[in-house]
């Protein structure tokens, strides 16, 4: 479990809401503590009670300026330890909430990854980071490559996202639903990224306004499209010029993105065309800027990174995440805390000999 998810369960875990699958082995830990603790009262009082015969009688001295202050602070230790016993019990009883709903705010966004397929990404495209096998040098896997990095950058900046995964062509297809699973989403590209995989894709023409389409139903489908921290990226070489599909327009299309505050990053992977090198550029640079995202040329390696590092600096923000959970343990939060003191106590007692006087 990440220091994340131990902060999380910590903020959001209330005793009052808790059942307990070992409250009896509990019951008897302490009942078992409580007796100790008063055997061992009854001990020290008898004990203390007996007279020394071989004691020395010798005058009283009287204290020059009466017990110091700070002499209490020898019992620190004794109060962790006491501190931490109640946390242990809980732990041990083995905590859990049936079923619960948590509201989560997260560091990240909700990011839709569109990835282009069509016939046309096949063309040639260097790049030795992003695609290092000579074998498979076209643009879909370059593309491929960038939609992997920027995941990567995603899980180094310790972002905690909701991605999707979607690949289109004429048409657009849900790969991956909305997952905070990294691993999962990396899966996800890494198989629509094997040779054998991109050979059998259906669809051979290129249709981004569908993606789009696509995405803004699947935000809707999770009742994301009117939440703040929505974005989407689209890798595509940008051979399109489809201003109508399904008979609405390219305007009516990026309409729900704009409303709902849904920036569109385009980066276009045709290698060697700079901005307004090919026709359908300004089309796609007017309908991205209209959502508040950004178009990027990626003639070249280079320019792929830079727009996939640009990205990931204005990807940043929160999210608000509704977490459902049945039977969810919650000991972790009692016993880190109950070590924790402990571990604090037995830290003063072997560092400082002031702590080791008792009582």
């Amino acid at each position: 479990m990440s220091w994340q998810s131990l902060r999380d369960e910590f903020l959001n875990t209330r005793v009052g809401d808790l059942l307990f699958a070992h409250l009896d082995v509990a019951r008897l830990l302490l009942i078992a503590l409580v007796g100790l603790a008063v055997l061992a009262l009854v001990v020290r009082s008898i004990l203390g009670s007996a007279p020394e015969r071989r004691a020395v009688a010798v005058p009283a001295l009287l204290g020059s300026g009466g017990s110091s202050p700070v002499a209490v602070v020898r019992h620190v230790p004794l109060l962790l330890f006491l501190a931490g016993l109640p946390l242990f019990v809980l732990a041990l009883a083995d905590p859990y909430t049936a079923l619960s709903r948590e509201d989560v705010s997260y560091r990240g966004r909700r990011i839709s990854l569109m990835i282009d397929a069509s016939s046309s990404m096949r063309v040639p495209f260097t790049a030795a980071q992003l695609n290092p096998r000579a074998e498979t040098e076209a643009a879909f896997f370059t593309s491929v490559g960038a939609a992997e990095r920027f995941v990567r950058l995603r899980m180094e900046g310790k972002y905690r996202d909701l991605m999707a995964l979607v690949e289109f062509g004429n048409e657009a297809y849900v790969v991956t639903p909305f997952t905070n699973d990294y691993e999962n989403i990396l899966l996800s590209i890494s198989l629509i990224g094997d040779v054998v995989e991109y050979a059998r894709f259906p669809d051979q023409g290129t249709i981004i306004a569908q993606a789009i389409d696509q995405s803004v139903s699947l935000f809707k489908a999770f009742n994301f499209l009117n939440a703040s921290g929505n974005l989407m990226v689209i890798f595509s070489d940008g051979e399109d010029i489809h201003a109508i599909v399904n008979g609405k327009t390219l305007d009516e299309i990026v309409a729900g993105a704009v409303d709902a505050h849904v920036p569109i990053y385009f980066v276009r992977t045709n290698y060697s065309k700079d901005e307004g090198a090919i026709i359908p550029d300004e089309l796609w640079k007017n309908a991205v800027e209209k959502t508040g995202g950004r178009f990027f040329a990626g003639s070249n390696e280079a320019a792929i990174l830079a727009a996939i590092a640009d990205i990931d600096r204005a990807a940043e923000g929160m999210i608000d995440v509704k977490r459902y959970s049945t039977q969810q343990p919650r000991f972790a939060v009692f016993a880190l805390g109950a070590f924790g003191l402990w571990g604090l106590a037995a830290l003063l007692m072997l560092a400082v000999p002031h702590f080791r006087r008792f009582p």
